[in-house]
């Protein structure tokens, strides 16, 4: 049965083809995210608002406070960023507080923090060095400790999980040089000895972060095929990989941008010889694994975004007030305050994704499109906030902390804090990558009921198939233009005016994305632009909806923020006007022909004119 573009070439359908087969096929738990592609917002999945217990809330408070401590006494973030180094003994202090194993059981020697807590202690640590966020990040969101605790064996678990409790640091190892968003060509081998009882492993891995200097990493590997049909079906197997095994190697380590002290290389692996035992979830089942800890492993990526967000607010604050342009403080003229209208109302909405997915994933919700839409979202919008953090700070925002400080001016690190957050939109998933994810999670429903009428043999199995598909349409569509929208009355009435908006919206883009299958049918997957815009309505409309529950919980909870249906409100005005001006970009499937014409002519040397007179 194939889904996609008849048009399509071989390469680009098998790809998309072995993705599809790795990808987790149902739904354990209702996804509001989901539902809300269909024109139904389920309210009872977030609302009441899943937020830390009293107990839980100050365990981590405590945690907080001593990590806080430790690294102000021991860290000098633009230090990590000159020498391009963490120190050894603020790695050793880290052990010591058990930052390795924050998520890891109690039972195993770690600290067993929920998810929470460990978003929590990110959020922390990324407002104050990127680096060091990214060094633990790395080793736990997606690093060895996570995959263990969803899928490892008990001995697994019994032989690595200690370790880490003890300061030792893993990696993941997935991206090759021709293998980034399609894994399909990914050469790097496992080929079992001849007794079976181990593999030998040959390749090479690009940017591992970590890799130099993890004593523990999860590799991805292509093992013998497996035949389905006829077919051969290529398999990908996740190994537990110790880095003091004979046949490893640290070949580079890489140097970017931003994140200058982080340990990201490329890793090398002659015959390094790996017992079967070591195989994490089973042989063949190594994307499924990744797809599934990256699911998780994105919820840091908000959090962390919460925190850089909110070190831009105070800066801009504290600037704004002190900086003073024709005669009065440059907070207060127009096009200075809406920049900081807007850095503090995204930033709020971007902390009600980041505790609403991680509250969510602390209840073992399936929140695979939940988390994607929270990074693309979080990811984007920190991005923008750094930038016009640069843009209010003018010159001393370009220039580095050490050369302001040796003026005797406040040295807060913006152009730092800059080069480091942009890698935030292309790591765990580009935002393009996220596009399409959401995309495929959102059409799911309908593919699903689709299926089976593509798939069929005969006529009357088609027409049985059909006939299931008429009935379901028959009466959804109709529902979702004569539904009464009924005031949420657990919402205040503020919260109340958004939560008509969202539901009315995402009906409306339920309709909206049914015509566009029905008119490209198989096409729309390569109608990139619509699709995009679909995503983007949707990515808005769950962000306002996560505001709104995230509101109501703090009004009413906490007294201290009993403001913040100011800054809601604020928000979802802002996201009103993005989604209004998406569906009107939706009615004119033509409006990017012409672009794109323009790029294809580029790629065709028709306008090789305008590279000329440059040095490259």
């Amino acid at each position: 049965m194939n889904l996609y573009d008849k048009n399509m070439s071989e390469d680009k359908k098998a790809s998309l083809e072995f993705a599809e087969a790795s990808r987790e096929q149902e739904w354990k738990y209702p996804s509001f995210a989901l539902q809300l592609f269909h024109g139904k917002t389920n309210w009872r999945l977030i609302h009441p608002f899943p937020a830390q217990s009293i107990y839980d809330k100050e365990l981590g408070d405590m945690y907080l406070a001593q990590l806080s401590d430790f690294l102000q006494d021991n860290l000098l973030p633009d230090e990590v960023d000159r020498t391009g180094v963490i120190p050894d003994d603020v790695i050793r202090g880290l052990a010591r507080h058990k930052a390795f194993a924050m998520k890891i059981p109690k039972e195993y020697g770690g600290l067993g923090l929920s998810q929470m807590n460990y978003n929590r202690a990110i959020h922390l640590v990324a407002s104050y060095c990127g680096s060091t966020a990214v060094l633990l990040s790395a080793h736990q969101s997606i690093g060895v400790p996570q995959p263990l605790k969803l899928f490892g064996t008990k001995e697994q678990k019994e032989k690595y999980l200690p370790m880490f409790a003890n300061g030792a640091i893993s990696a993941f190892a997935l991206t090759e040089t021709e293998a980034g968003s399609d894994p399909r060509m990914m050469t790097t081998t496992a080929t079992p000895t001849e007794d079976g009882k181990h593999f030998l492993l040959n390749g090479e891995k690009l940017w591992c972060t970590n890799g130099p200097i993890a004593k523990v990493i999860v590799v991805m590997a292509v093992t013998p095929p497996k035949i389905v049909n006829g077919k051969e079906i290529k398999q990908i197997t996740a190994f537990i990989v110790e880095t003091d095994s004979p046949g490893f190697e640290t070949v580079h380590r890489c140097e970017f941008m931003g994140l200058h002290g982080i340990q990201n290389g490329v890793i090398r692996f002659k015959d390094l010889k790996v017992p079967r035992e070591n195989i994490i979830l089973g042989e063949g089942e190594g994307l499924k694994l990744a797809l599934t800890t990256l699911n998780t492993g994105r919820l840091t990526l908000p959090a962390a975004s919460v925190g850089i967000s909110k070190w831009c607010i105070s800066v801009c604050r504290q600037w704004g007030e002190k900086r003073k342009q024709w005669g009065a403080p440059i907070a207060e003229h127009e096009s200075i305050a809406v920049k900081i209208g807007y850095m503090a109302t995204h930033t709020f909405a971007m902390e009600a994704m980041a505790w609403l997915t991680a509250g969510l994933s602390d209840r073992e919700a399936d929140i695979r499109l939940e988390a994607a839409i929270a990074k693309y979202f979080s990811t984007q919008h920190s991005w923008k906030i750094v930038d016009e953090t640069l843009q209010i700070r003018g010159g001393q925002g370009y220039e580095t902390a050490a050369s302001l400080k040796k003026r005797g001016m406040q040295p807060w690190a913006v152009e730092r804090v800059l080069r480091d957050v942009r890698i935030n939109l292309i790591i765990e998933g580009t935002s393009e990558i996220m596009h399409l994810f959401i995309a495929r999670e959102a059409l799911d429903p309908h593919l699903t009921r689709v299926k089976p009428f593509l798939s069929a043999k005969t006529f009357g199995a088609k027409m049985k198939a059909f006939g299931k598909i008429f009935e379901h349409y028959v009466s959804w569509y109709p529902s979702l233009v004569f539904y009464k929208t009924r005031p949420p009355k657990e919402f205040s009435m503020t919260m109340q005016e958004w939560a008509v908006y969202v539901e009315r919206s995402s009906r409306r883009l339920a309709k909206v994305m049914f015509k566009k299958m029905n008119k490209y049918k198989r096409k729309l997957e390569s109608r990139q632009l619509i699709l995009n815009r679909i995503v983007d309505i949707g990515v808005e409309l769950f962000a306002m909806a996560s505001v709104c529950a995230y509101t109501e919980h703090l009004t009413r909870y906490d007294l201290e923020r009993i403001n913040a249906t100011d800054l809601a409100d604020g928000f979802c005005r802002a996201a009103k006007i993005r989604v209004e001006r998406l569906f009107e970009e939706l009615k004119h499937d033509r409006m990017d022909d012409k672009s794109l014409q323009i790029a294809r002519d580029i790629l065709a040397f028709d306008f090789e004119w305008l590279e000329t007179d440059i040095i490259i």
